[in-house]
């Protein structure tokens, strides 16, 4: 047989090294490349409206009820109320996740959350709101928000065609949530100090419009998963088993957990700094919050530009550490802009710790226990804040707001800590999944 010989022409043109502007191009192209579903782009969009309103409604909610009890303790009941519900049905909203349409289910809890909204800035305008009020709406968001957040987690799914968009859409969606979280605190501080709590109620509820209208104008196939069949408990023990009996899914979900009930309810106490700590006012509260979603964008944006999960486990350990050492600056602050710049550290720890392990989470799990693995990541993270928002607003008031941070700073840092120390373990757990999912060949360093 006659084998012809492969010849090969190399031009004689120098080879030009790609130009500054066009790799910038491809970094920001991979940053955003979820946007290009179109389902997504609109979620996204709606999103950054309505989030903006929900955290101006988060502030004012705060230093309305500080500012008409001026107890600590109350801050932590209706940080509480606003949880619990969470907490005690984020397990059973996983299984109607697994079961329900997602996309008209998301629809329905937003509407359901404009109406909250609209009631609140009610009683603010027409000056008849008691604490039982704000408790009782408090309470009717947290049962709304125990649906809600584990579809939409599990919605993403949905919205993104390209599942190798997910770790991204994931990351861009905590960027959105984060660039909100800087935004509605700043404009929250400036309505409560200009015209009242009651206008940022009000913006909140008209925010809620935009989400809603992007919804509808989504066109999404809606695929059954398999856990539609069954008895609701025995999905839920199906669920349970396989969360627990899968070793890097529990400890994800166990040092979640840990960093949800002690480090993640600071909020609570923050009127407390910013008026009698810092000597401020609401647009005090509102540049602390705005620079902790400073650090939170940060971080959000630094998870985007990763182009895979492999080393985050490493990131996630640090990044709950970072959020232990500034809580414990944060409370021993005494001047304005360190205290900033100690939200800002606490902000990019937070959100790099919650976001990474929700990325890895939804990276490992089985398609059809999505739904339920989440809303136990969701009970995990926001489930156990109100517990430790409970705690802290107790103990602040023994012991005062700042020893308080401090020793849950503290705290987080050693569950960290021991995190570290099973790292390895933790890595020859996960490789098989990484493996099977093709995200790790067979063999090779899982660095």
């Amino acid at each position: 047989m006659l084998i012809r010989p492969t010849y090969v022409y190399y031009s004689s043109m120098p080879i030009q090294p790609p130009s500054t502007a066009s790799t910038e191009r491809q970094g920001f192209a991979n940053i955003v490349r979820a946007l290009r579903h179109r389902n997504y782009r609109l979620f996204i969009t709606g999103q950054s409206f309505s989030l903006i309103g929900t955290w101006m409604q988060s502030i004012a909610l705060s230093w309305l009820i500080y500012r008409l009890t001026g107890s600590a303790f109350l801050l932590g009941v209706v940080g509480f109320t606003n949880q619990i519900p969470v907490t005690i049905f984020a397990p059973l909203a996983g299984v109607f996740a697994d079961r329900w349409n997602l996309h008209h289910t998301i629809i329905i809890t937003q509407t359901l959350a404009l109406i909250q909204a609209f009631l609140l800035a009610a009683l603010v305008f027409t000056q008849t709101v008691q604490v039982w009020q704000i408790i009782a709406l408090s309470l009717m968001l947290g049962f709304i928000n125990a649906f809600d957040t584990p579809c939409r987690q599990s919605f993403i799914v949905q919205m993104v065609d390209d599942k190798r968009d997910l770790s991204n859409a994931i990351a861009l969606n905590s960027s959105m949530v984060n660039a909100a979280r800087l935004i509605g605190p700043s404009i929250a501080g400036v309505l409560i100090a200009w015209v009242g709590e009651g206008a940022c109620f009000l913006v909140n509820g008209f925010s809620y419009m935009a989400v809603i209208i992007a919804l509808l104008a989504m066109h999404i196939v809606h695929k059954p998963s398999s856990g539609n069949g069954g008895h609701v408990i025995s999905n839920l023990k199906e669920g349970l088993r396989y969360a627990f009996a899968t070793p890097p899914i529990r400890s994800l979900l166990l040092l979640m957990a840990a960093i949800s009930i002690i480090g993640l309810p600071y909020p609570s106490l923050l009127p407390i700094f910013a008026k009698d700590i810092l000597h401020g006012g609401a647009h005090t509260l509102g540049f602390l919050m705005g620079a902790t979603g400073v650090g939170a964008l940060c971080g959000a944006i630094y998870l985007a530009s990763r182009r895979n999960v492999i080393g985050l486990d490493r990131v996630l350990s640090m990044a709950g550490g970072l959020l232990g050492i500034g809580l414990i600056f944060f409370s021993l602050s005494r001047v304005f802009w360190l205290s900033l710049g100690m939200m800002f550290f606490i902000g990019l720890g937070m959100m790099t710790q919650v976001a990474s392990t929700n990325t890895l989470l939804q990276t490992i799990v089985d398609d059809d226990k999505r739904g339920r693995v989440i809303s136990l990541f969701i009970l995990s993270f926001m489930g156990m804040v109100p517990l430790g928002t409970l705690i802290a607003g107790s103990v602040a008031s023994a012991i005062g707001a700042p020893l308080t941070l401090a020793i849950n700073g503290a705290v987080c840092i050693v569950a960290c800590l021991i995190f570290i120390i099973q790292l390895p373990k933790w890595r020859k757990q996960v490789r098989p999944i990484y493996v099977a999912k093709g995200i790790l060949p067979p063999f090779g360093s899982t660095e």
